[in-house]
């Protein structure tokens, strides 16, 4: 008996990502779970330099001010509830003081402009078409920090603003690094506070934008994080308890997907030594002094080694 059905996958069988490749992973609360997957595997990852970004527009602002190294001054930075906070960034970021904020931004615009022009991957996960609009610059904002309602208005971007934002980031990025592939997905998060409908309604023109603008071809890839939420985990026991996001059970199996899909033969068993390695690292003896446990880290350091005599790259410190 078949009580499930599944999304057919086909390897990818050019531009795979491996040990070698760096990634730079923008976007929705999603992306954080699978960018956990990649720091925590040693892959050369950048994950979301300025914290969680919902929407398509929020994602061009970064890339956009990343490539072109526009920095942010005191101007741009608001004081409430007694944090400094940046609109155009996630409240991870937000500070006590002024300058730790400001130079803080700047950082992470540097980072990502030096991943941004070295990248071979950029995952990009779309969260929302809805946006608020601050009222008093007329400014489409990434994060309202709860800032009081009345500042802003809400609004929903059209298929066509959508596309159109992706193709602007493609094209910016590809000015420097015309190699780089893009690989596109919507999350599986619900946006509920949106309301039922207007969830649907908002990730159906994130999915219908992204159609638009993929092209294997021209190294623009989509995966379907979305589609494998609502099809083939179509249960409420694969959410957390608040019944909107996945829980690690889905992370874990749509992770599992993306790697199968991603990752050549070579590198998913490089993916099982790294395994094997960090739960090594994280196993806690009854007796540190033990001959059993000095033999065990012995034989750990030996594993370490070896792995990185092969591939430099990773880092375990």
């Amino acid at each position: 008996m078949k009580l499930q059905t599944n999304i057919p996958f086909n390897k990818q069988q050019h531009n795979q990502i491996d040990y070698g490749s760096k990634t730079i992973l923008l976007g929705s609360c999603f992306t954080e779970n699978i960018g956990e997957k990649f720091e925590y595997y040693k892959f050369q990852s950048l994950v979301n330099p300025f914290g969680i970004l919902f929407h398509p527009l929020a994602i061009e602002n970064l890339v956009t001010k990343a490539i072109n190294r526009k920095y942010y001054s005191e101007n741009d930075l608001i004081f409430h509830n007694e944090q400094w906070l940046c609109l155009d960034a996630h409240s991870k970021l937000n500070s006590t003081t002024k300058d730790e904020l400001l130079q803080q931004v700047n950082h992470q615009i540097d980072e990502a402009h030096q991943f941004l022009n070295s990248a071979s991957h950029i995952i990009i996960t779309l969260g929302t078409s809805w946006v608020y609009r601050e009222i008093s610059s007329d400014k489409i904002v990434a994060n309202c920090h709860k800032l009081p309602q009345k500042r802003f208005l809400k609004e929903l971007l059209s298929v066509d603003e959508i596309s159109e934002s992706l193709q602007s980031v493609i094209s910016l990025v590809r000015d420097t690094n015309p190699k780089v592939n893009f690989i596109f997905t919507v999350s599986p998060v619900r946006h509920l506070k949106d309301g039922f409908v207007e969830n649907m309604q908002s990730k159906s023109h994130l999915v219908a934008a992204i159609q638009q603008v993929i092209e294997p071809r021209k190294q623009l890839y989509y995966f379907p994080s979305y589609e494998i939420m609502m099809d083939e985990l179509r249960d409420y026991r694969f959410y957390n308890q608040d019944m909107i996001h996945p829980n690690q059970v889905a992370i874990n199996y749509i992770w599992d997907k993306f790697k199968h899909v991603w990752c050549s033969e070579d590198t998913l068993n490089i993916l099982t030594e790294v395994e094997t390695i960090q739960k090594g690292l994280g196993h806690k003896p009854f007796n540190f002094n033990s001959e059993s446990h000095q033999k065990f880290l012995l034989d750990l350091k030996s594993k370490i080694d070896s792995l990185r005599s092969r591939h430099p790259n990773i880092n375990f410190s």
